[in-house]
């Protein structure tokens, strides 16, 4: 009997937790809809940054360039024309990590969502199950093994863009880097 309190205690939160992963099934499920959405954004945006450049428009460096111009005719109250040029580069630099940010978020949550979504419909199957709900269980099932087909796919398809998008980057940046340091050269 000294067991009791122990076993309603712990049966209480075996309850309240299932209760949480039951509140959280549909969110989850949302978020990886969402994911998919982001991903078909960011095969949108990565097929138009390709074809630029393709036809060898840079953004990033197009944008410096001017910054870095604009830079070099404002000499009047402004500090040394190398600190200044150093602030494009780095603003390039940030720039062009933010851009990559959305990508890499799919990396990291794509996994875990799949995950989620694997096991919060697990426990209803095998709650399912145990209720001898046998149509319940093979619903729930299939719905957890798609959610980590689907997270996982987001999340390989999202690694791959941002092994490419990551080289165009230091591409970009070593090429705004030896703008900066030939203007630095010719105005020195």
């Amino acid at each position: 009997m000294q067991n009791l309190p122990a076993e309603a205690a712990i049966h209480s939160i075996e309850a309240l937790l299932y209760s949480i992963s039951n509140v959280l099934y549909l969110p989850v499920l949302l978020g990886i809809a969402a994911l998919v959405l982001h991903m078909l954004v960011c095969f949108g945006i990565f097929g138009a940054e390709w074809l630029e450049r393709r036809r060898g428009v840079r953004m990033l460096v197009a944008t410096a360039r001017q910054e870095m111009a604009a830079v070099v005719a404002a000499k009047e109250h402004q500090p040394a024309l190398d600190a200044r040029l150093e602030r494009v580069v780095q603003r390039a630099d940030a720039s062009g990590v933010r851009r990559l940010d959305g990508v890499r978020f799919v990396v990291r949550v794509g996994p875990a969502l799949g995950l989620m979504g694997t096991l919060i419909p697990m426990g209803i199957s095998l709650a399912g199950l145990a209720q001898g709900n046998l149509p319940k269980m093979a619903e729930s099932m299939t719905t957890a093994f798609t959610a980590t087909v689907v997270g996982l796919a987001c999340s390989v398809s999202a690694y791959v863009l941002t092994l490419v998008r990551e080289h165009w980057l230091r591409s970009d940046l070593t090429e705004i880097a030896f703008a900066a340091e030939t203007l630095l050269a010719a105005e020195g």
